[in-house]
């Protein structure tokens, strides 16, 4: 299961959010597999990876439902705080409904 706040759940569901930043002790997904989303419904994940906050991109920031890298960072801090560069950060692009293929990046 995948949790988001309700306000992604309008831009997952239509396609400006294909992505999400998550910090986990260890990897919990892999692409391929289907993940339920409360309030959604299932997506597919499509890629999964480890990335480094400093790492990320505009692109990233814009798959995420961004305007700006500035503006993902600022999320991240403020949902993780100091484990953000303390704990491993993940990539996870996905596909909504599950059945669909992922749109381009």
């Amino acid at each position: 299961m995948l949790l988001f706040k309700k306000k992604f759940l309008e831009p997952i569901a239509s396609g400006a959010k294909r992505q999400t930043i998550r910090v986990w002790p260890r990897r919990r997904l892999r692409a391929g597999q289907a993940e339920f989303i409360p309030g959604l419904g299932r997506v597919r994940v499509t890629a999964f990876e480890a990335v480094r906050p400093a790492d990320l991109t505009e692109d990233d920031a814009r798959l995420d439902g961004f305007e700006s890298l500035a503006a993902l960072l600022a999320e991240l801090r403020a949902l993780y705080g100091d484990r953000l560069n303390e704990v491993p950060c993940f990539r996870i692009r996905f596909s909504y409904p599950a059945g669909e293929a992922a749109p381009p990046a």
